[in-house]
């Protein structure tokens, strides 16, 4: 399968994008970078600060913020508005969640500092490559899940309730629920 759009797509690249399609980076994406860059830093500014204001500069960068759901900053993000975080879920520092597709965390989930969510594809061909062609597959963490410290969860994977996902671990492939799954890449050692 070739990963060079259709010559006749007359598609924005942000519908490209947003269908999961190849696309490349433009002016229109930029900006929106550019814009959750820039709330990205407010929240965490305001957070230090202990400002009212933070929780609605977090709602205003996400898509969507649970009830008693706390993000500890540095939060870093490709747009925000990709990200969807259930009621009562607890994210630790130095969450990157490259949200080029969705990326939905349910309730009630412990996110461990330095967790990645990688949610874009890049061809392995080196022509299309360097054309910076990319596309994107989302991420779903259902409810309850613990992932671990620095753990990293690739395109495409669903993480089912309940289950844990060991420090360090590189999630490659969907993981059921109720296990515990650890190593590169993660393997399933036990049920819950």
């Amino acid at each position: 399968m070739s990963s060079v759009p259709e010559p006749a797509d007359d598609r924005t690249q942000r519908e490209r994008m947003l269908a999961g399609d190849w696309y490349v980076s433009d002016e229109e994406l930029g900006e929106a970078q550019h814009r959750a860059l820039v709330l990205a830093d407010r929240y965490h500014r305001a957070w230090l600060a202990d400002a009212p204001e933070a929780r609605g500069l977090l709602a205003e960068l996400l898509g969507g913020v649970g009830a008693e759901t706390e993000v500890r900053p540095p939060l870093s993000v490709d747009y925000g508005s990709h990200v969807v975080l259930g009621e009562r879920t607890f994210v630790n520092y130095h969450l990157t969640a490259a949200d080029v597709a969705m990326i939905t965390i349910g309730d009630d989930c412990q996110i461990g500092p330095n967790v990645q969510l990688l949610t874009p594809i890049h061809p392995p061909e080196p022509g299309p490559r360097r054309d910076k062609l990319e596309r994107a597959e989302p991420i779903i963490i259902g409810d309850n899940v613990w992932l671990g410290g620095g753990a990293t969860v690739l395109p495409g994977v669903t993480i089912g309730e309940n289950s844990v996902i060991g420090a360090s671990a590189v999630v490659t492939r969907d993981v059921p629920a109720n296990v515990v799954a650890v190593g590169n890449p993660a393997r399933v050692i036990r049920e819950l």
